[in-house]
């Protein structure tokens, strides 16, 4: 049996205890863990496509390691322009064994069932609403403009921490995150679980010293945090 899964916004094409190298996983070294973005399941002749996902198909897997990669070299130029720059580059990897693979049947969390909504009084005469309506007119009016909601404040830029994309960006601001001082208040194993959480495509990003950057960004050192970010390489501080 083997089946095709999504893995930290990659695909891949699996067996029972094979390994595989994925982009780095917020899952401790030794735990296990489990992916439901099934996108295909062959058994044999027997293959089940989902769409795009197989509903009860899961797949179980063990953490082995943490790791990275072979260094990449990033070099940009411009003619003309005097400017060239080299960067290394070396991608936070996990190293995972696949346990069990299931095609169907595997345990969802039930969702809430939506409460009763409670009886509708009856309906008053036609001509009395119409004259409720009338009279409540002004104090309505008035009430609008009382009860204006005052505008949020804005939102720091979090695309400044080095590794926080739009997407990574969206879903800190959706959880609260919202400014440096909340981000450099936060654990990196807690950021982790909000990017995984809001897609699987985020689950790779290396959160260790994203609240040491804002909290420079939040006591306003731009200096120190452009010197901090020089010395980072893919989120991992050399």
């Amino acid at each position: 049996m083997y089946a095709i899964v999504e893995i930290a916004g990659q695909q891949f094409k699996v067996a029972k205890d094979q390994r595989v190298f994925v982009n780095r996983l917020s899952t401790e070294e030794g735990k296990t863990v489990e992916f439901d973005n099934v996108l295909l399941v062959g058994d044999g002749d027997n293959i089940t496509l989902g769409a795009p996902a197989i509903d009860g198909a899961l797949i179980g897997a063990k953490v082995l390691r943490h790791l990275q990669g072979d260094k990449v070299i990033v070099f940009k130029k411009k003619r003309r322009k005097g400017y060239q720059k080299k960067n290394g580059h070396r991608q936070a990897l996990s190293e995972i064994v696949i346990e069990s693979i299931v095609s169907s049947g595997a345990k969802k969390a039930k969702k809430e069932e939506p409460k009763a909504k409670p009886a509708k009084a009856k309906a008053t005469p036609k001509k009395e609403e119409a004259k409720k309506e009338v009279k409540a007119a002004p104090t309505a009016k008035a009430e609008t403009k009382k009860a204006a909601p005052k505008k949020a404040a804005k939102a720091d830029d979090l695309k400044k921490i080095e590794g926080v994309g739009p997407k990574a960006a969206e879903a800190m601001v959706d959880s609260g995150l919202d400014t440096f001082a909340k981000v450099a208040k936060a654990k990196p194993e807690d950021i982790a679980t909000i990017l995984s959480d809001a897609s699987s495509r985020l689950a790779h990003l290396v959160t260790d010293t994203w609240p040491k950057q804002a909290k420079l960004a939040a006591d306003g050192k731009w200096d120190e945090l452009e010197k901090l970010q020089d010395r980072l390489d893919g989120g991992i501080e050399k």
